[in-house]
């Protein structure tokens, strides 16, 4: 039991990390566009984060992405499934944080399944791994900041046509009060999205050890239908509470560094992002809340001329991204034969 208390516990210093390492995505262009102070903003994220459990709760009625992440690794081919999700959630804390104090706006997603995949792989061979449920992830990180970027090159051009005739500054008055309605759905989908990953690898924690253990109610588990509400709520309150922590070294890239972001421009921004991370829930697909408001973000800059992006700051995230999955597999393989040398 002792084990899986320290499960519980890195698997919710994740979910904080995660918090302040992501408030960026969903605040960055109401910071940069002044819509909203850097204190405001964490606060609005904070509380739209949370609410995301209700909405997950009652009117979806089911938590599709964190049962995809459980099925990332077969635990019935491993011997000692507490060992891979420990090393999986160090290496995957310490390369949120590598990151986080580089600023550089990785995926805490991938970083988490990279990190389980990759301990998986350590303790028994590549068939520890649900191949086609890390295919599709993979896959998304090309079309989820793809989806995030046509979505956001329409929206922009549909509302420059709807505004057309209206004085720039009238324009930006009404877009500076609309974008605290993006900002919360996009703080939504970020809460619905990012804390099911973690809820996903603690259920499997549970899960593969109810069968071999004596554990008290709270912590039985035989299927994601018996998921206890403790999980969901602690893994939402953690995130949020890494919300409201910040995380201004991203916050600069996300909000400036890509592109210019005027009031329009950020209510299209996260527009499109909320639209894409609603859909990936959906289809139960765990995604990259970074890569989608990224996609966003180049989207609606590329509107105005495509030498308003800045290519040279897209290049080195892209290397982010493609490097966050083997980097954390790496990581996590290292730490899973140290913790099974040690346990």
């Amino acid at each position: 039991m002792a084990i899986l208390i320290v499960i519980i516990a890195l698997a919710l210093l994740f979910d904080y990390i995660n918090g302040f390492h992501d408030a960026a995505n969903s605040i960055a262009t109401v910071v940069s566009s002044k819509v909203l102070t850097p204190t405001q903003a964490v606060i609005w994220a904070a509380v739209f984060n949370f609410v995301a459990y209700f909405i997950a709760k009652f009117i979806i009625g089911e938590f599709g992405i964190a049962d995809t992440v459980s099925k990332t690794v077969d635990m019935s081919f491993i011997a000692n499934p507490s060992h891979v999700i420990i090393a999986g959630l160090i290496a995957a804390i310490i390369w949120n944080l590598i990151t986080w104090w580089f600023g550089i706006p990785s995926s805490s997603s991938h970083t988490l399944i990279g990190g389980f995949a990759g301990a998986g792989i350590a303790a028994s061979g590549f068939e520890a791994v649900h191949a086609g449920v890390i295919g599709v992830i993979a896959l998304f990180i090309v079309v989820a900041p793809l989806i995030g970027m046509v979505g956001g090159n329409i929206i922009t051009l549909v509302t420059f046509h709807i505004v057309r005739r209206v004085k720039p500054s009238k324009a930006d008055r009404w877009f500076k009060r609309i974008q605290l309605i993006s900002s919360a759905a996009l703080s939504i989908g970020h809460g619905l999205n990012d804390s099911q990953k973690v809820m996903g690898i603690i259920a499997a924690a549970l899960i593969a050890n109810s069968h071999s253990q004596q554990l008290p109610g709270w912590m039985q588990m035989t299927s994601m239908a018996d998921m206890h509400d403790w999980i969901p709520i602690g893994c939402f309150t953690a995130i949020a509470l890494g919300t409201v922590s910040g995380g201004w070294k991203i916050m600069k890239t996300m909000g400036n560094r890509i592109t210019k972001i005027t009031p329009m421009e950020g209510f299209c921004a996260q527009a499109a992002g909320a639209i894409t991370l609603f859909i990936t829930e959906i289809l139960h697909v765990p995604v990259s809340t970074t890569h989608v408001i990224t996609g966003s973000i180049i989207g609606v800059g590329s509107v105005k001329r495509l030498s308003a992006v800045r290519w040279g700051v897209t290049v080195n995230l892209l290397w982010a991204w493609i490097l966050t999955i083997p980097v954390s597999a790496l990581l996590a393989a290292m730490f899973y034969l140290l913790v099974s040398h040690i346990c």
